[in-house]
Order: C-alpha cells, then sequence, then structure tokens
C-alpha cells in the first residue's frame, strides 16, 4: 500500500447505493426450484414473478391469522 492517495479527483458517493435499492439473491433448494420450473412449463411466467405471487398469498394468509 502506498503511504499516501490522491484523491483530488475522487468523486464521494460515486458508487453508493440506498439500502432500499439492493436486491438481495435468493438461493432456492435444487428440489425446490425444480418444482416451481416444473409449474413454469408451457406458461409466459418467470420464477421470480411465481415466488413473489405465492409469497405475497403467504403474507396474505399470515396477516389474517394474527388478526
Amino acid at each position: 500500500m502506498k503511504e499516501e492517495y490522491d484523491f483530488t479527483n475522487a468523486e464521494q458517493g460515486k458508487f453508493y447505493i440506498p439500502l432500499e435499492e439492493i436486491e438481495a439473491p435468493i438461493y432456492l433448494d435444487k428440489d425446490v426450484a425444480r418444482f416451481f420450473a416444473d409449474k413454469l412449463k408451457g406458461k409466459n411466467e418467470t420464477l421470480q414473478s411465481l415466488i413473489n405471487e405465492l409469497l405475497r398469498k403467504d403474507i396474505e394468509i399470515a396477516n389474517r391469522v394474527s388478526a
């Protein structure tokens, strides 16, 4: 490492991304991914949209049960 670095032309926050905008990857187990991939065959839908739809339904059920 250098003893000193020149930051005169540096741009603060150039690579900053707000935490709310960061999408964390979700990794499915192989058997789960295979199950949903089979459900998608012949449909014009993505795995992401299918999983999001199922999670929204689960959230709705959880809210009804806890209310």
